[in-house]
């Protein structure tokens, strides 16, 4: 059995429609996986609407503490399936998407978390400027599998869009929540843009000696909206990743490297020739490394970024 889970929080109804006829359009025979749709204490009025009714084993699941942490952690307790599937509702399948993912659960047991493809549809063409920063907006195209049992190695890494891993790597994640040994919610929270709860859940595999990795076999497409190609969303996105990708370091035991006076002052002189779009990202990225060494109450924090 394979669980899908959809947590959503005031989404888009054509966006959530687009992501259910993907579903809908799977080569998996019904009775091969559930669907579970979390509602992260949506607004009234901005509630998911969507029809389950076609699907023999579909749940619509009310969460009322605001955060994707705690609407993936109600998914992974109420998920009957061994492998677990979670897709944004932006996230437009490809057809033999879940067929794919149970094949690759059988023939790579090694495996205990991956992701696949996620190729970009933009409602606009987006400015040629955005493009370096596409891989922020989840947009991943390759042609080669790569996989490691490296937590912290960003070329392996899975992505939340489309992310699967095996039911015990879920309930690793969800028992270390239970226990306190995740005292901060990497994930994003209402309008605020941290991350990194992708990487965190992904990388349990690896407490348990599995590996992460990325299949190029796996493809979705990701509805992306005009507002998150602007200067000023790319910014708060830099800050949260730089943010959440400290305290994941730290999390690991990985050091926070310092950076002398020379280069702080080569990094300030290359700044002033970036154009002011990209100023602005890199100020903000620059914000969110000085956030996450105050978080984590390093008393040398000002040698950082």
């Amino acid at each position: 059995m394979l669980s899908l889970l959809i947590c959503t929080h005031n989404p888009r109804s054509d966006y959530l429609a687009a992501t259910m006829e993907g579903l809908r359009e799977q080569t998996l025979p019904l009775d091969q996986w559930e669907l579970l749709l979390i509602d992260n204490a949506s607004a009234p009025l901005r509630e998911p609407k969507a029809d389950l009714s076609w699907h023999v084993n579909a749940r619509l699941i009310r969460e009322e503490a605001l955060g994707l942490t705690p609407a993936r952690l109600r998914g992974i307790r109420e998920a009957k399936g061994d492998l677990l599937v979670f897709v944004d509702d932006d996230n437009v399948l490809d057809s033999n998407f879940l067929e794919t993912a149970v094949r690759i659960a059988a023939e790579r047991p090694y495996l205990g978390s991956w992701s696949g493809q996620c190729r970009p549809v933009f409602e606009e063409t987006p400015p040629d400027w955005t493009r370096r920063y596409w891989g922020n907006l989840v947009i991943r195209e390759f042609d080669e599998d790569k996989w490691s049992n490296l937590p912290r190695l960003a070329e392996t890494m899975p992505c939340g869009a489309g992310l699967c891993i095996r039911h015990e790597v879920g309930q690793h994640y969800l028992r270390l929540h239970e226990t306190g040994q995740r005292g901060f919610q990497f994930d994003r929270t209402g309008d605020s843009l941290v991350s990194g709860g992708d990487n965190d859940l992904a990388a349990c595999a690896c407490d348990l000696g599995m590996g992460v990795g990325i299949l190029s076999s796996l493809k979705l497409q990701h509805l992306i909206p005009p507002g998150r190609l602007t200067v000023d969303y790319l910014a708060r996105l830099a800050e949260g990743i730089h943010f959440s990708s400290v305290l994941l370091d730290a999390q690991y035991g990985l050091p926070v490297l310092p950076r002398s006076l020379g280069r702080k002052l080569l990094d300030f002189s290359r700044s002033l020739k970036m154009s002011p779009a990209d100023r602005a990202i890199h100020t903000h990225s620059v914000r969110g490394l000085n956030r996450a060494a105050k978080h984590i109450g390093d008393a040398n924090h000002s040698k950082f970024y």
